[in-house]
């Protein structure tokens, strides 16, 4: 029998939801944006401006944390400083429907930036902090990228040589700081006065940003969306995250990827929220400071940050005062048990687990405040979602019954386009007008969704979707490997790591010193959370015999084999 957990005796904003399910309509959420009546449509606009326009403007928007900095922005501020940077990007050349990459640390430059792009009709084009030049130049390249904001550290990892269409690099620092025709946007912005009305008006199919999503083969794709995603962002942090006006909202995620441009700064503006801004890499102590400093209530983070918080145990955890936090969610991975069982006990609270991907746009399967958790279950579907557990032909499973995860487009969030890539856009919808997900799941009588696995190769590891054939590209690069191949290997803390299985080339001994280089060479030219954990030196690799093939399969019934033998 399914253990079930009840919902705290507490005031949300979605009370009961099957009524809301039997009665629920997209258009009357339409009704709740100024563009509804005004037919003026724009991300920005909805986020910022309209709440200084209602007379919010002295609510603080965002409270950011670093160290021993601490800076604190109202509405007004943050309009004002969009505003601002808005101008100085319009004046620079940057045109409605540019792509302006953002490669920026957790700050307040990084949240600002992305606003401001929006504001004037461009693309919002965050990218991770952790990533290296080749990441970089894949996705500038792809994109055929013209404008980049960095700062004068992370501007040191921009290939300028390899990126032929960037004409401007933006970088947060002083002219003396900036190098080989860096841009310094501190002197544009005290030599710019700022424009009034500075929006531009858009259509809700006009493009919004763009985040790269990696494959199980091929680099990763750009993932368009649009205007409208505002919409079921809107109504998922009013229902799932349950943002209500005295909330101080902190999502851990940066905005390079997706939950970071939505749930840290989208979904909970689009609210109202003043949003939690903590600068630093994971730390249980800074962490827990944050949420006892800022006065945290609705806390977003990943299962991978809560099992480490976990591991640390009770001694810090008991140095801090935890009680303003009331709702708890997570995102990214299979959210275990035991950690649901961690919360309640040790923070007090119900871990929620919700469901969605870069290509959605917004959640889709949740576990809502007011409703019973099935611990393991990714939760229900969001009103006005429609989910089915479909067979490799396309045909509805039974309940019980393992298959392919799918969603009935379309949805109000769902992505516009692939970038560049119609046949990949079109690849999501084998049967019809049903998305895929590329999860295997299945379905309980009372609608609850259990993750079962992925229907690919793709690797999950701390809520980060690592593509193996991008690693294994960059593996090859190296002057000593031949061949590789890479996998998730099933890892406690982590959910999966990255392993992989190489092949020497000719003239090289396999020793701890080489498998550090390479290792490092994948981290420093790729992204660190890309870079295998494990390297296991082999005579060769199992591949097809007709073609040639890579089976990865291969390799992960090798390490299953090799983990059920450990175990006994």
């Amino acid at each position: 029998m399914t253990l079930k957990l009840q919902p705290l005796n507490k005031t949300y904003n979605l009370s009961n939801y099957q009524e809301v399910v039997d009665n629920f309509s997209w258009q009357d959420v339409e009704k709740q944006f100024s563009w509804f009546n005004s037919g003026k449509v724009n991300m920005a606009h909805e986020c910022i401006d309209r709440h200084v326009i209602d007379g919010y403007g002295d609510k603080i928007a965002l409270h950011y944390l670093h160290d021993e900095e601490e800076v604190q922005l109202t509405f007004t501020q943050v309009k004002e400083k969009t505003d601002h940077l808005a101008t100085v990007l319009r004046k620079s050349g940057v045109q409605k429907g540019d792509i302006v990459f953002i490669f920026l640390p957790k700050n307040p430059d990084c949240y600002i930036a992305m606003i401001a792009a929006v504001k004037i009709g461009a693309v919002a084009g965050p990218l991770f902090e952790a990533f290296m030049e080749e990441a970089i130049k894949d996705r500038i390249n792809d994109c055929d990228g013209k404008y980049l904001i960095t700062d004068r550290e992370l501007v040191k990892r921009v290939p300028k040589e390899q990126l032929p269409t960037l004409e401007k690099i933006f970088v947060t620092s002083e002219q003396e700081h900036c190098i080989d025709g860096e841009i310094s946007l501190n002197e544009l912005l005290r030599n710019t006065v700022c424009e009034d009305n500075i929006t531009e008006w858009l259509s809700l199919e006009d493009p919004l940003n763009i985040h790269y999503t990696s494959g199980s083969t091929g680099k990763p794709k750009g993932i368009i969306h649009a205007h409208r995603a505002m919409i079921q962002q809107y109504q998922t942090g009013k229902w799932v995250l349950d943002i209500q006006e005295d909330d101080i909202y902190w999502c851990t995620a940066h905005p390079g990827w997706v939950t970071g441009t939505v749930y840290a700064i989208f979904a909970p503006w689009l609210n109202r929220a003043t949003i939690v801004l903590n600068g630093g890499r994971f730390d249980a102590d800074t962490w827990y400071s944050t949420i006892e400093k800022a006065g945290v209530t609705v806390w977003y983070s990943a299962p991978t940050a809560f099992r480490m918080l976990k591991a640390e145990g009770d001694e810090i955890l008991q140095q801090h005062d935890l009680s303003s936090l009331r709702h708890i969610l997570s995102v990214g991975e299979p959210l275990n048990p035991e950690v649901i069982r961690w919360g309640i006990e040790k923070l007090g609270q119900r871990i929620h687990d919700t469901w969605w991907m870069t290509e959605t746009g917004a959640q889709l399967i949740v576990n809502l405040p007011s409703e019973v958790i099935k611990p393991g279950s990714m939760g229900r579907a969001f009103p006005g979602i429609e989910i089915a557990i479909l067979d490799d032909e396309g045909n509805r499973q039974p309940y019980g019954e393992i298959g392919h995860l799918s969603i009935k487009a379309p949805w109000p969030a769902i992505m516009k386009e692939v970038w560049k890539n119609k046949e990949k856009f079109d690849s999501y919808f084998q049967f019809g007008d049903w998305y895929l997900s590329g999860d295997l799941a299945y379905q309980d009588e009372e609608g609850y969704v259990f993750f079962q696995g992925r229907s690919d190769d793709m690797i999950n590891s701390s809520g980060e979707r690592i593509g193996p054939f991008e690693v294994e590209s960059k593996l090859l690069e190296h002057e000593a490997v031949a061949e590789a191949g890479v996998i998730g290997k099933p890892d406690a803390l982590r959910g999966e790591i990255v392993k992989a299985f190489i092949v020497l080339k000719k003239g090289f001994v396999n020793s701890p010193s080489l498998i550090e280089d390479i290792r490092k060479f994948v981290r420093y030219k790729l992204a660190a959370h890309a870079a295998p954990r494990e390297i296991e030196v082999l005579e060769e690799l199992p591949k097809t015999k007709i073609s040639g093939k890579l089976l990865r399969r291969e390799l992960k019934v090798l390490e299953q084999q090799r983990l059920l033998l450990n175990s006994k």
